[in-house]
Formats: C-alpha cells, sequence, structure tokens
C-alpha cells in the first residue's frame, strides 16, 4: 500500500506508578529524520526507541515526544542527589570569584540542575517493559494514518494518470488531421506562389517538404514513451502493497521523465491541439508531482 510521510499518533497509559504519553508527528523529508524529546531519566532507552523507529519508517521527519509522569505518595519518596548539590555550590561559588558582579543563584536553581532531584520511584525495566511496547502501539497508530493518507494519494495519482493517458490518446487520433491539415496548408501557399509568379507547382518538392514536416512533428515515440512511464507508475504502486518498500523517489523520477517528454511533444507541435495537449499534461504531471512528495 502507498504510504504517505505525514501523519500523527498519539498514545497514553495510565500505571500503578504513574503514566507514559508519547507523541508523534510526521512530515515528508528526503530522508529518515528524528527529533526525540523526552526525559533525562530515559535517555538510556534511545537507541531502542530509535531502532523501534526504523524497523517502521522509511522516509519523513518524525518528531516523537515522550512524557513521563511518575507519582508521589509522600516526600521520603522524593530523593535528593546532597553529593552533586554540594558540588554545583562549590563550583558555583569559585565561578562566583572569577566573575564580576555575577548573578545570584538561589538553590531552586541548584534543585533545577538534572540530577539533583530524583523524583522516581520506578526502575528503569518497569520504564522500558511500559514504554517500548506503548510506542510499538503509536507506531502502528502512525502508520495506520499514513496508509489512510496514501490511499487518498494513491487514488489521486491514478486519476490524473487516467487524465493522461486521454490526452496521449487525443494526440494519436489527431496527428493524421494535423498532418492533412498542414499539407494543404502547404499546398495553398505553393498555389499562391504558382499565381504570384506563373510557375508549375511541383509535386516533388511539395512532397518533401510533407516528409520533413512529418518527420518534425513525428511525436510516436514520445507518445509510446508516456505510456510506458505511466505503465511503471502503476506497477510501483501495485508492486509496494505487497513488499511495503519506499516509492517516493521512484515516483519522482518518474515524473521527471514524464516531464521531459511532455516538453518535447511542446516542442514538436505544429498545431493548437499539440501545443494545448502538452500544457495539459505537464499541469498534470506538477499536480502529481505535489502530491509524491508527501509518499514515503
Amino acid at each position: 500500500m502507498v504510504k504517505s510521510m505525514t501523519a500523527y499518533a498519539r498514545q497514553e497509559e495510565k500505571l500503578p506508578w504513574g503514566s507514559i504519553a508519547i507523541e508523534l508527528r510526521s512530515v515528508n523529508h528526503r530522508f529518515l529524520e528524528m527529533s526525540i524529546k523526552m526525559p533525562d531519566e530515559l535517555r538510556a532507552l534511545e537507541m531502542k526507541i530509535r531502532d523501534r523507529v526504523k524497523a517502521k519508517l522509511k522516509r519523513g521527519k518524525l518528531d516523537l515526544l515522550i512524557c513521563l509522569t511518575v507519582q508521589q505518595e509522600g516526600a521520603q519518596q522524593i530523593g535528593f542527589n546532597h553529593e552533586l548539590a554540594d558540588q554545583l555550590a562549590k563550583t558555583l561559588h569559585d565561578i562566583d570569584k572569577l566573575i564580576y558582579n555575577a548573578a545570584p543563584v538561589n538553590a531552586i536553581d541548584i534543585l533545577s540542575w538534572p540530577g539533583v532531584m530524583d523524583s522516581r520511584n520506578v526502575d528503569q525495566q518497569a520504564i522500558s517493559e511500559a514504554l517500548l511496547p506503548l510506542l510499538d502501539t503509536a507506531l502502528e497508530e502512525l502508520l495506520e494514518g499514513k496508509k489512510r493518507e496514501g490511499n487518498a494519494l494513491q487514488q489521486m495519482i491514478v486519476q490524473r494518470s487516467n487524465d493522461m493517458r486521454t490526452v496521449i490518446a487525443m494526440v494519436r487520433n489527431k496527428m493524421p488531421e494535423i498532418l492533412q491539415a498542414q499539407r494543404e496548408r502547404l499546398e495553398e501557399k505553393l498555389q499562391n506562389m504558382k499565381v504570384a509568379f506563373s510557375s508549375e507547382v511541383d509535386n516533388y518538392r511539395l512532397e518533401q517538404e510533407m516528409v520533413f514536416i512529418a518527420q518534425k512533428a513525428d511525436v510516436a515515440e514520445e507518445m509510446d514513451r508516456l505510456d510506458t512511464h505511466l505503465d511503471e507508475i502503476n506497477r510501483t504502486m501495485t508492486h509496494t502493497a505487497k513488499t511495503d518498500e519506499a516509492i517516493g523517489r521512484r515516483l519522482d523520477f518518474l515524473m521527471q521523465e514524464l516531464n521531459r517528454e511532455a516538453n518535447t511533444l511542446g516542442s514538436k507541435s505544429i498545431s493548437n491541439a499539440t501545443t494545448q495537449a502538452s500544457v495539459e499534461l505537464k499541469v498534470l504531471i506538477e499536480q502529481m508531482r505535489e502530491q509524491i512528495q508527501n509518499i514515503e
């Protein structure tokens, strides 16, 4: 299934010793980039958290916020790191001697220093046993959101692809008519020259000119390549439903190739119909490209 890189998920669990809340926000990005915000006491779990995310996500910028709340039942449960506080106080006192008119530091400043106050009543094992499964649940919720959004993007891309096939078919059907109209215009010019210069129309020259125009205006190869690229887009989106691989970059490359062929069609145009077809194709390609930027 096609997956979007844009999604949101939140999970929270209340436990006998407190609660854990996890919030995930994902947006489009060329690679997988994680920004993790969590309490210092959970830093030991950061690598496990990153490994779990990498196992689920291939691309996108992920903001991960973890909130940990530990219930306190009494003042005796609040830990105080006396040794660290003493070291901080002595260090601040030494710094005061070096700095002219140093700002005063009160007890609250020292208590706010990481590690001085230890309010944890739950060991790391208990936190890990609660946090990691909750993260897995949040990631699954995020993936479901990515799939729903991806399904909408896939439908849009399929619709635009079908619209492009309609334009391609129109160009193919009109090419004989366009060449015939070009022939008639050329014959008219030659007839006017005959009248102006009292000379015979050179039918051989006429045929040469028509062959040259037909070769210059031949867009069959461009039409075939457009069809091939559209087939590849459909194959890529269908194939990913079975493999769960990231396809955003491949689709973005195919958009570049489609745009190249649409530009060539415009440069070879000898009629308003093919010029308009080139413009319509490029509009559809740009609409697809904007949405593909959000596909993982």
